[in-house]
């Protein structure tokens, strides 16, 4: 007899199949897998909510409240009733034409800082990748120096540097004993330069610190491509640190348009006729020095709503451009 020259079928190896996957449980009710709780990320975040409401929700409550009342140094005392004025003290501040005046003022001191400051911390922070070790940890080490000085220490600072008198400014530059804070641009130029000076350092870490996660192939490539500094950072740093870029333009025009101690320090509450006043220090004047406590939080009131529909128009205009945020 012959050798078969084949095997039969139910000799031959099978091959291997792949387990399959555990399939998703199903709830008994609805037949339908079972996810997360949307729930889950608010659990999370419950801590930080809870220390924000008691820290700034509570203090923003009161602020409103005060705002719809007549509160003067008469109610402070009890030598009078607390009056409720509903939106009195709100149309009282649209009606003054000097609001208006100190709101514009504060919207272009405000957008210069912040494009200033911007404009500076990006230049460092690209200067900080270019330099060697000894000299990045200098510049590093200075500028977190400007960053923790006290914006009251600092101003002053900046007004002995530009004093008419004893002024180190005024002799290099020979301007003889030219006042800086008596006009009104020189004063809010003057309180530019320690606004950017004071504020420059958390954008040029923040954005260093994006720049190094970039990876180098990708600049490598740019380079190669010969591609120039600016366009390197145009077309290619930029885009990719546009999300570290909204987190400080956002914080800086929050910053700058609440200024508040540089204006009152170096033009002694506002300048001559309340030539420099921004919107934070007439708050201020309206509530302290005219004791007008309600007419003061309904100031107050306002810019919180200016800044918080600037924020979410910006952002707004971020999403409407397919950024992820």
């Amino acid at each position: 007899m012959t050798a078969p020259t084949g095997t039969r079928a139910a000799d031959r190896p099978r091959p291997r199949v792949a387990p399959r996957p555990p399939r998703p449980r199903r709830s008994a009710a609805h037949g339908t897998a079972t996810r997360p709780s949307g729930r889950t990320p608010w659990l999370y975040l419950a801590p930080a909510l809870l220390v924000l409401a008691a820290l700034l929700g509570y203090p923003i409550y009161q602020l409103a409240l005060i705002s719809l009342f007549r509160y003067t140094q008469a109610q402070v005392s009890g030598g009078e009733p607390t009056a409720f004025r509903g939106l009195g003290n709100y149309a009282d501040v649209v009606a003054d034409d000097r609001f208006w005046q100190v709101l514009l003022a504060t919207v272009v001191f405000a957008a210069a800082c912040v494009v200033s400051t911007l404009a500076v911390g990006c230049a460092l922070a690209v200067l900080l990748t270019r330099v060697r070790a000894l000299p990045r940890l200098a510049l590093m080490l200075a500028a977190l120096g400007a960053w923790a000085t006290p914006a009251v220490t600092g101003s002053t600072v900046w007004l002995f540097l530009f004093d008419p008198d004893f002024g180190p400014v005024n002799r290099v530059l020979g301007l003889g004993d030219h006042s800086w804070t008596y006009g009104r641009f020189s004063a809010f130029l003057l309180v530019l330069l320690e606004v950017v000076w004071c504020s420059f350092p958390f954008v040029m870490v923040t954005v260093y610190a994006g720049i190094r996660a970039v990876p180098a192939e990708v600049l490598e490539a740019a380079a190669l491509d010969g591609a120039s500094q600016w366009r390197i950072w145009r077309s290619v740093l930029a885009p990719m640190l546009r999300p570290v870029l909204v987190v400080v333009t956002i914080q800086s025009v929050i910053w700058d348009f609440k200024v508040f101690t540089q204006i009152y320090v170096m033009t002694n509450g506002g300048g001559i006729a309340g030539q420099n006043l921004v919107l934070n220090v007439y708050a201020y004047q309206e509530a302290f020095a005219s004791s007008q406590y309600g007419l003061g939080a309904a100031i107050g009131v306002v810019m919180l709503l200016i800044l918080l529909a600037v924020t979410l128009v910006y952002l707004r205009l971020l999403r409407r451009q397919g950024e992820e945020l």
